[in-house]
């Protein structure tokens, strides 16, 4: 039966010129600055091949970390690789940590379970009635009172009121920004 660090060293395998060391789910590739490669766009174009050869019910992914010099630099790099390899998904199942440009990328390097905490936390009085509906919409719509009303055929007042509320049960200030992101990341979270 194939491991994860048998595929891994598979795929390393199939990249021209490259040193690389391969434990049981961790790999460390060496490359030479100079030569200008992009390992993960290598290992990216040979990724499908290993899928289909370890077959249908494997559900490979591979976390690249940043180049790294030293044992901290290797250290903060395996850190990172954990990181992209939890953000990887079906649609980009090599992740580098470089890859990770949006919120909603970097929120998916953080467990399920924190998660979880975190948007019953923020939203949990919420519930999931009008009250986080108003708020998806409001936030959707860039924070605007007639735009919001619109799309929820609501008076203006009411969504004045409805967000109010949110206000003080998640106790956040949506004229801040910090705040407008913890609702945010907590909506994307539950």
């Amino acid at each position: 039966m194939a491991t994860s660090g048998d595929a891994l060293a598979e795929g390393l395998g199939h990249l021209e010129n490259a040193s690389y060391a391969v434990g049981r789910s961790v790999a460390v590739l060496y490359e030479d600055p100079a030569a200008g490669n992009d390992a993960t766009g290598r290992l990216r174009t040979v990724w499908p091949l290993l899928q289909q050869c370890a077959g249908p019910a494997a559900d490979l992914r591979l976390g690249v970390g940043a180049r790294a010099e030293g044992v901290e630099g290797l250290r903060a790099s395996l850190s990172q690789a954990r990181f992209a390899l939890t953000a990887a998904d079906e649609a980009v199942p090599v992740r580098a940590v470089e890859q990770v440009d949006t919120l909603a990328e970097l929120m998916a390097g953080v467990p399920p379970e924190v998660r979880a905490v975190f948007g019953t936390r923020i939203l949990g009085a919420l519930g999931d009635g009008m009250l986080r509906e108003t708020l998806e919409v409001f936030l959707a719509n860039n924070c605007s009172w007639a735009r919001t009303a619109e799309a929820l055929h609501l008076h203006v007042n009411t969504v004045h009121y409805r967000i109010e509320r949110v206000e003080v049960l998640t106790g956040r200030d949506l004229s801040r920004l910090d705040h407008k992101l913890d609702l945010y990341a907590a909506l994307r979270c539950g």
